[in-house]
């Protein structure tokens, strides 16, 4: 089958779409099928031998962070030229009703259109401000898939539709088989030591990280041996200036890792923490630190919830609330059979994220969407954005 697949989003910033992306398409090529994907990037940007690059992205806010997309008539064009190209089976789009490529690849498509949604944001200026563009697009989507339960509920309450509920994969193998970083994770000593991991945008409101901090303060005042290792985008200074001076010595900022280094952070430490505040249709973290076969804590989040079976397969805290959390990390870290069983529960749940598995879904819906257009050809015909 000949696939092509649209990420909305810059490849010159990691972001989880992005990485969705590249390892659906490398999970699908694993599996013997031509796939091209397009996607915002600098023409000098080094990039799979897969990818096309759109050309270069313009910062936009969205859902509560920033996106770095690509739109307007040079896009417009580089769209069209590229499924004109392609003459893929099926095109598959990541976001369609972002503006940004995968809106334009929808309007140009002629064929069979997939469309995988990851938020479940309800409401956007942008959005209601081009609802009749938007109209056109959702009319124009063969298939729909969404990440979480958040996500399809959206689609059934908004969007006038329903969709497949197929969750993010995670290349469990290269999470699993990952070699700690030098040093880490060290003792973890009942009532002295242990190490926490946190990876994200430490300065983003919703990734909740002063719910950590404060935990992680009142902890090591009588842990001494408790260490915090950081992993994202960000000023050092503005990170260690959250926390008293004596404790500086038990955190390392690592900066922004790429994705091998991620794999070695979450195999560095005795529990990772989500402490997020909200915004998250899915929790592609927690999938990928249950591969690495590290304890999970997390807020109570309806998405972070469904990813970790309830709480079986990690703890969940109350979100936002920094007292909670600390008496989790307690009972964790002091108690490593607890860790332990926990690690074999996301071992059997983050199986059903592993990328083939995941990816056969995928296939399952190109198949139905080819056989729902049946060979047809769709009207090319729009205005307003070329």
């Amino acid at each position: 089958m000949r696939i092509g697949i649209v990420c909305p989003y810059s490849f010159d910033v990691p972001g989880g779409v992005q990485n969705h992306v590249m390892d659906l398409a490398e999970a699908l090529i694993a599996l013997g099928h031509e796939v091209s994907v397009l996607a915002p990037a600098d023409e000098d940007s080094p990039l799979p031998e897969y990818v096309v690059s759109a050309g270069r992205a313009v910062p936009l806010p969205y859902n509560g962070s920033v996106a770095r997309i690509a739109f307007g008539p040079v896009s417009t064009a580089r769209v069209r030229r590229w499924i004109t190209n392609g003459d893929f089976d099926v095109l598959h789009v990541h976001e369609p009703l972002t503006l940004s490529l995968s809106l334009l690849a929808v309007l140009s498509a002629r064929g069979p259109v997939v469309a995988t949604f990851h938020t479940a944001m309800t409401r956007s200026r942008v959005l209601a401000a081009a609802q009749g563009v938007l109209q056109i697009v959702l009319e124009r989507i063969t298939a729909r898939i969404a990440v979480s339960a958040l996500a399809r509920k959206v689609q059934v309450e908004h969007m006038d539709g329903g969709a497949v509920e197929i969750p993010n994969g995670v290349a469990v193998a290269k999470f699993a088989d990952a070699e700690p970083l030098p040093g880490w994770p060290g003792e973890c000593a009942v009532g002295t030591g242990g190490t926490l991991g946190f990876l994200g945008r430490f300065t983003e409101a919703r990734k909740g990280f002063p719910v950590l901090r404060d935990a992680f303060v009142a902890l090591a005042a009588n842990r001494p041996g408790l260490r915090l290792l950081v992993a994202g985008p960000g000023d050092p200074d503005d990170l260690y200036d959250q926390f008293p001076a004596e404790l500086h010595e038990q955190i390392t900022f690592l900066g922004l890792v790429s994705e091998a280094d991620k794999a070695r952070m979450l195999r560095s430490v005795h529990l990772y923490v989500a402490p997020n505040t909200g915004g998250e249709s899915f929790g592609m973290i927690l999938t990928e630190a249950l591969a690495a076969g590290t304890t999970v804590i997390a807020s109570d989040l309806d998405a972070f919830r469904r990813v970790l079976d309830g709480g079986r397969a990690g703890r969940l805290f109350p979100t936002g609330d920094p007292v909670g959390l600390r008496d989790v990390l307690v009972e964790l870290l002091d108690d490593p059979a607890a860790r332990a069983t926990l690690s074999a529960c996301g071992d059997q749940v983050v199986a059903n994220f592993d990328w083939p598995v995941v990816a056969r879904r995928v296939l399952e819906v190109y198949a139905a969407a080819i056989e729902a257009t049946d060979g047809r050809v769709i009207d090319q015909e729009w205005v307003g954005l070329s």
